[in-house]
């Protein structure tokens, strides 16, 4: 296929409204839907699988004319039957926009041809030109029902006429799957989805619940469905419609708030508005997914009634189980252990309280905040773990986080996947309750990342006796996903808990610690600036227009610091942004990095309105158990291949290769949000902080963002944004029932 040029239709985001010319239908001064058919002479352009097609038709006037739209899956040589708008491109003049449209089968001689050629594996233009010459117009109804007088055509033997026969009765099905559901607003990409779970039975399937399709399809989801829904006739207040919504508001609240249950009243207010029903419909859905088991209800502490949805039900449940066995399991190390510890004289109390408590305890908890000395009570737990030959495991949540705990300790530490050892094949992680993780002492750093399931994962997989050493920051915002596991463990008030306050790591001209420090405790950070010759490690610039302050960060990131510091700006300096929208969010800022720092032509490729090019740096978004590559994980696109339709990204552990439609799995990561910054580490930081963020600007995400940087931090801002972030320490609370459980 060729990109859009002087010569072709250009991309949909520079087409121009046009009014209706003669003859068009037209209602008051608005353009109404508007019908075209005609036969598919050739597709000029095809972008991600049909997602953006251009194709020229001949009309039953026997006119060329352009199509553009999602017309994935159409052949040339098929008719189609389009409904959508006449629009006139600055460049390339009238065309019709493609909103819906079917498939039709081709009547003439010459567009059978061409479609038994596009067709037919195996069938290229020659022979294809031979059967219509045969059966003429009849050519579809013969393969249809006598594909026996194939046979009649010269150069197709017995073993031809049946690979034809067998490929167009599958093909068939498939084309007739595609053609209903690109009926239903479908794009090509899902279509396929969905013909590969279900089968030839997914248009009947479809129409008898299409809110499957949100549970059982990735990239559809509620919201999808429901426009599906609404098209097949479906009522709003249908109970199907009302359990889909129900479920979905609920997996809403977890994705996007955190909550692993939430308040049944609460829930049927929030449920009700998004259906756009009363109360008591959307109770009629709850009561439905209850009575499925899709959901789950409880009473809480004070006897009111929560909801769960099963999974997440069923990870808090069996994470308590496993935390209230091993929390109240004797101990596996002998007591004379503790009087062999060997500890530096240069610890404070509290250190070795953290270090005492690892070695008596079968679970314990270390936090504190940043230059507190946690990475100094790790080394110390493992030089006395080693010298008492015990054995030991260091994991991380992520792969930057057990790459620092490794150097810091000089001992191998893995991410909580790789540790735990995922199986494709099985589709479950290889250490399980029945095959447990084999170690004395098992550390994990960075505990504030982790979430309810990959919690649930990892202690059930602990055997009883194991000692667990738990480390991690409670200021820091909580997991990206649902849960506040180090929260409730500190909550709970059975596990022993240190917390480290006293600040070790400072120099003279050092202010990041203590400026983190200084927020946390709810104070202005010292955004003085140093004397003229000297060099720090915190800069404050002052900048109001958001622009300014984008142009400002790229100028930093791709001059003034490496040239000062000598960083990398690809690998050592990261842009953390409070959120994704907003002219100063992340995908601007992605957007103007990418042009500023890996600009200059090179295999690229794009998907939806996003280009990927070779060298870019990226963000893994979902957990891809097959490609061993996690939620978090941050990378560099080292190939792009056209043909293949396939690239490779480089991750700190690992290396993965995607096709192109697989590209929803990552997002650019020039500049990622504070929140999946969680557990890295990087040389250097810059944060913007500006008005224009005041919704997400709370005390705890500026500060995880502060302690993110390791050697330099730049703050780009207003004075007035910082002020309300250092104000606001009402982060929104969490719904969990895990301390409760574990106080029970």
């Amino acid at each position: 296929m060729r990109e859009p040029n002087a010569n072709n239709p250009a991309a949909p985001d520079t087409a121009l409204p046009l009014l209706p010319a003669n003859g068009e239908n037209a209602n008051g001064g608005g353009v109404t839907e508007q019908f075209l058919r005609g036969e598919v002479l050739r597709i000029v352009f095809d972008r991600d699988g049909g997602e953006y097609t251009v194709i020229r038709l001949l009309t039953a006037e026997k006119q060329e004319t352009t199509a553009v739209g999602n017309l994935g899956g159409v052949l040339e040589g098929q008719d189609i039957e389009a409904w959508g708008r006449w629009e006139t491109h600055r460049d390339h003049g009238r065309q019709f926009r493609v909103v819906r449209f079917r498939t039709v089968q081709p009547t003439t001689p010459n567009g059978i041809r061409r479609y038994l050629a596009a067709f037919l594996p195996g069938v290229g233009e020659v022979m294809a030109g031979r059967i219509v010459a045969k059966f003429g117009e009849r050519t579809l109804d013969v393969i249809d029902h006598y594909s026996a007088r194939l046979s009649e055509v010269p150069g197709l033997g017995p073993v031809k006429v049946r690979q034809i026969k067998e490929s167009w009765q599958r093909a068939s099905a498939e084309r007739e799957t595609h053609v209903y559901l690109q009926g239903l607003g479908i794009g090509t990409a899902q279509s396929v989805k969905i013909f590969n779970r279900y089968g030839a039975g997914a248009p009947e399937l479809v129409r008898q619940n299409p809110y499957r399709l949100a549970s059982d399809i990735h990239g559809i989801g509620f919201l999808s469905a429901d426009r599906i829904a609404r098209s097949l006739g479906i009522s709003r207040d249908n109970p199907l419609r009302l359990q889909a919504g129900i479920t979905f508001v609920l997996e809403q609240l977890a994705e996007q708030q955190g909550h692993v249950c939430f308040p049944q009243d609460a829930l049927l207010e929030e449920a009700a508005l998004m259906l756009e029903v009363e109360p008591v419909q959307a109770k009629q859905g709850l009561d439905r997914a209850l009575r499925d088991g899709a959901v789950i209800a409880e009473p809480d502490a004070n006897g009111n009634l929560v909801v769960y949805g099963r999974e997440l039900h069923q990870a808090e449940v069996e994470l308590a189980h496993s935390l209230n066995r091993l929390a109240g399991s004797p101990s596996a190390l002998p007591a004379t252990l503790l009087t062999k510890l060997e500890f530096d004289s240069k610890l404070n109390a509290e250190q070795r309280q953290a270090i005492h408590h690892a070695f008596r305890y079968p679970l314990s908890v270390i936090t504190g905040g940043p230059g507190v000395g946690k990475t100094t009570v790790v080394g110390q737990i493992v030089r006395n773990a080693k010298a008492l030959r015990r054995s030991l495991l260091l994991a991380a949540p992520t792969g930057r986080a057990a790459k620092r705990l490794s150097e810091s300790c000089r001992l191998e530490a893995k991410t909580i996947h790789r540790l735990l050892q995922w199986n494709p094949q099985g589709g479950s992680f290889v250490h399980t309750e029945k095959n447990p993780l084999r170690a004395d002492i098992l550390v994990v750093d960075e505990v504030s990342m982790l979430d309810t399931e990959l919690a649930n994962s990892l202690f059930r997989a602990i055997r009883t006796g194991t000692h667990v050493v738990l480390v991690g920051d409670r200021d820091q915002l909580p997991s990206v996903g649902p849960g506040a596991v180090l929260h409730d463990l500190i909550a709970c008030g059975r596990i022993p808990v240190t917390c480290l306050v006293q600040i070790y790591r400072q120099d003279e001209h050092s202010r990041i610690v203590t400026n983190a420090h200084a927020i946390n405790q709810g104070l202005m950070p010292d955004l003085r600036a140093l004397p003229e010759g000297v060099t720090g490690d915190f800069y404050w610039i002052d900048q109001e227009d958001p622009e300014k302050a984008c142009d400002v960060i790229a100028r930093m990131i791709s001059e003034r610091i490496p040239a000062k510091f000598g960083l990398n700006p690809m690998t050592d300096i990261q842009v953390l942004a409070p959120m994704n929208k907003g002219s100063c969010g992340t995908q601007a800022l992605n957007e103007l990095l990418q042009r500023t720092l890996n600009g200059r032509p090179r295999p690229d490729f794009r998907f939806g309105d996003r280009l990927y090019r070779t060298g870019d740096r990226v963000m893994q978004v979902t957990n891809n158990y097959d490609k061993s590559v996690f939620n978090g994980e941050m990378g560099q696109i080292t190939a792009v291949d056209t043909g293949t339709k396939r690239f490779t990204v480089a991750f700190d552990t690992t290396q993965a290769e995607y096709q192109f439609h697989e590209a929803d799995q990552i997002r650019l990561a020039y500049c990622v949000t504070v929140h999946k910054s969680q557990g890295c580490e990087f040389p250097a930081v810059i944060v913007p902080l500006l008005n224009q963020h005041f919704v997400m600007l709370q005390r705890n995400l500026v500060y995880t963002a502060m302690t993110r940087a390791r050697k330099l931090l730049v703050l780009v801002g207003t004075r007035k944004a910082l002020a309300i972030a250092v104000r606001n320490d009402r982060p929104a609370s969490r719904h969990t029932r895990l301390a409760e459980r574990l106080q029970a």
